[in-house]
């Protein structure tokens, strides 16, 4: 088995490469699928953060609107510190029973670990590789007004909360670049992918 990092920045194509890796046979754990879950009502994190935050962050459901929730920690960085110390250890602990669950059923596998703040936790350490999708800043800019409504300046405050995607880059051992076309993208990441597949039959040998 081989365990890759999928990392960048926020709005780089990430979630474009991780489509394909898994098209591609991958077997994926999506951090953010997994926040998704934790933060449902009837989990203890859900729980916890409805508690910490109030009921303005609640939908009438009961779920939490991760939206205002994105207002308040995007703009508050004890806010946001105090989110990631609640949420990262869950997250990191159903991808080791994820990873264990794998490990049994396909010994084989390709585990594309998709994590947006995978090197911000460090996480990165406990990969076999990491693969960083780069892209330029005013595309990451364009693309979160376009995807999220976000104005320039909410794009600049979100990008700004993580690391700079030079200094992730300077750690990957693959680099997919998200600034040219999507073709141009898919192909990189089919190039990438095709030598991870050959790392993992030489590992398995």
């Amino acid at each position: 088995m081989l365990i890759v990092g999928l990392t960048g920045g926020i709005a780089s194509g990430k979630s474009l490469v991780s489509r394909i890796f898994r098209d591609l046979g991958a077997s994926l754990i999506d951090a953010d699928r997994i926040v998704h879950e934790l933060l449902a009502p009837d989990q203890e994190a859900g729980k916890e953060v409805a508690e910490h935050f109030g009921r303005d962050i609640l939908l009438p459901d009961g779920s939490i609107d991760r939206r205002k929730l994105g207002e308040i920690v995007f703009n508050d960085q004890e806010q946001r510190a105090w989110l990631n110390t609640c949420l990262h250890p869950r997250v990191f602990q159903v991808y080791t029973r994820q990873v264990k669950r794998l490990s049994r059923a396909a010994p084989d596998a390709i585990v594309v670990f998709d994590a947006a703040l995978l090197i911000e936790t460090g996480f990165h350490r406990k990969m076999d590789r990491t693969v960083v999708v780069y892209a330029d800043r005013d595309q990451q800019v364009r693309r979160l007004g376009e995807r999220d409504r976000l104005t320039p300046q909410q794009a600049e405050i979100r990008i700004n909360s993580q690391m700079p995607l030079a200094e992730k880059r300077a750690l990957a051992d693959y680099v997919i670049d998200n600034r040219g076309t999507r073709e141009e993208t898919e192909h990189s990441a089919r190039e990438v992918f095709s030598k991870l597949r050959e790392e993992a039959r030489e590992a398995g040998r």
